[in-house]
């Protein structure tokens, strides 16, 4: 027997994952795998806090704090230290072509290299365009935190892309 509470979840799980798969495939630079179990660990979240979710003043922060959170969980298992998951198998050939497709996969490259939190300040505010206060919100943190990070991130981002001759264009500090 479902309740009111499961129907507004259902709903909620139907009109919002395709864009947690987004937020979470960035977050983990593109691997759509661990992206996955992030959605699934932050939704299963979500369902146990419902009431407190109902109750937010900012959902849509509190949503992406659950994922940051639950990425930040993932990142602190033993387990992870040991094994690194990929989003391609390796006895797949490589399809070689040009284009946006090579960028896209070079900024991934260039995001993997980032700590998940420098990652995440990336995401936040120059894919979704939040601002800093939202920003510092998602991540626990403060907006001078976000702001360092960002500008530590963008340095090291413009290094990785620079080696693999991939412009950063339209981010700046």
């Amino acid at each position: 027997m479902r309740t009111e509470r499961d129907e507004q979840f259902h709903s909620f799980v139907l009109n919002h994952r395709a864009a947690l798969i987004r937020t979470a495939t960035l977050l983990t630079a593109g691997d759509g795998h661990l992206a996955e179990d992030l959605v699934q660990s932050a939704l299963t979240k979500l369902y146990v806090a419902w009431p407190s979710f109902r109750r937010a003043d900012n959902p849509e922060g509190y949503v992406r704090r659950t994922l940051v959170n639950a990425l930040t969980d993932e990142r602190r298992r033993w387990w992870r230290r040991h094994e690194r998951s990929v989003a391609e198998l390796p006895d797949r050939p490589h399809a070689a072509g040009t284009g946006e497709d090579d960028q896209d996969d070079g900024l991934r490259a260039a995001l993997r290299e980032l700590p998940p939190r420098m990652r995440a300040a990336l995401v936040f505010r120059y894919f979704y365009d939040l601002d800093v206060a939202d920003t510092a919100d998602a991540l626990g943190c403060t907006e001078g935190t976000v702001k360092s990070q960002t500008a530590r991130a963008l340095d090291r981002l413009r290094g990785v892309l620079a080696e693999t001759e991939i412009p950063l264009t339209g981010v700046t500090r």
